[in-house]
């Protein structure tokens, strides 16, 4: 990127950010009214109306009224594109979807919905966050349309760095509908975070397996205790742990879990890691060793400072344990997904 390419950048995020004033999210659903419309033309557009201004200077000095009915005409056709382009943008409600968290270095897929209630078909509108430094054009991302009294799910892909919470950053919403002449947009920020997981050490240690030096009271296993419950089948499970009956009932593989006593249980402790790690590293091994400790279906505790997570198993324990790492050391408002990002 180019120094003189980056200011501009830069200088027009600014102009946005003090014309739009947009300084942090919006509660939902946020309405386009008329004032949060700008309408602006195009290349294309500015290449058209010096077009038309040839035109009338030649209708002007050769006294031909076919030329001013021509040039009078095709300016009528322009002034209608820009009544369009501005109606096509017009009363839509911009809503937060869903996003699912991810881990550091990976695109953070937000999904906002767009509410068309008029009955009127909107068209070729493009959504992205306003940050980006290339133009909407048709080169770079594609349109979308949104039937009359209906709504779009809009997927929006923003790329992550560093583990916490995201906040949906300000979003572009733009149309060239229908000649191309004119540019309508908006800027909104809907109320929308990702949670974003520590990046896994590409290569960590084995599991800590029989070190721990506080072991709990029960574990997990897939013993022949007592019944715990039931997990997907994996073609590594025992034959006599099928859960016959729902499989006779037409219903998925299911495999019986059970819980006994003693059995293999793996803590992973912030303490009993090498002291020469920095805080990131260890968070980055602590979650490679739970995503092992769940594929290898062990029932794992996870330990950090000021926090225990007790002995257990399952994507929902998983989650509250990767969640725990992502959000390790983070100030309260940080931690707290309802609060607005700054």
């Amino acid at each position: 990127m180019k120094p003189a390419d980056d200011l501009k950048h830069q200088l027009r995020v600014r102009f946005e950010r003090w014309l739009f004033r947009v300084h942090k999210p919006e509660p939902a659903p946020i309405r386009l009214g008329q004032r949060r419309i700008f309408v602006l033309p195009t290349g294309f557009g500015l290449a058209f109306g010096l077009s038309l201004v040839v035109m009338l200077l030649a209708s002007i000095n050769y006294a031909i009224s076919l030329g001013y009915a021509l040039t009078f005409l095709v300016a009528g056709v322009g002034w209608v594109s820009i009544h369009h382009a501005f109606r096509n943008l017009v009363n839509l409600e911009v809503s937060p979807g869903k996003v699912e968290p991810v881990f550091a270095g990976d695109m953070a897929h937000f999904h906002v919905l767009l509410h068309n209630a008029s009955p009127r078909h909107r068209w070729q509108l493009r959504l992205a966050p306003s940050q980006r430094r290339q133009p909407l054009s048709p080169d770079t991302l594609a349109a979308f349309d949104i039937p009359p009294d209906t709504h779009a799910q809009v997927r929006v892909d923003v790329p992550t760095q560093a583990r916490g919470w995201h906040a949906l950053p300000r979003l572009h919403l733009e149309t060239r509908y229908p000649l191309g002449l004119i540019r309508a947009w908006s800027l909104f920020q809907p109320q929308l975070r990702c949670l974003v997981y520590p990046q896994p050490e590409a290569e960590a240690p084995p599991l800590p397996l029989g070190l721990d030096e506080h072991p709990g009271q029960h574990g997990h296993s897939h013993g022949q205790d007592d019944f715990a419950g039931l997990r997907s089948y994996q073609q590594t499970d025992s034959p006599r742990h099928v859960a016959w009956k729902a499989v006779a009932r037409g219903g998925p593989w299911m495999t019986k879990q059970f819980i006994g006593q003693g059995s293999q249980a793996v803590w992973l402790d912030w303490a009993t890691l090498p002291h020469g790690l920095n805080p990131e590293a260890r968070l980055a091994r602590l979650c490679r060793w739970v995503l092992d400790a769940e594929s290898q279906h062990l029932s794992f505790g996870l330990r950090l400072p000021g926090l225990e997570l007790p002995l257990g198993q399952g994507p929902e324990h998983t989650r509250r344990c990767l969640s725990a790492l992502a959000t390790f050391g983070l100030r309260d408002d940080e931690q707290d997904p309802s609060h607005p990002a700054p």
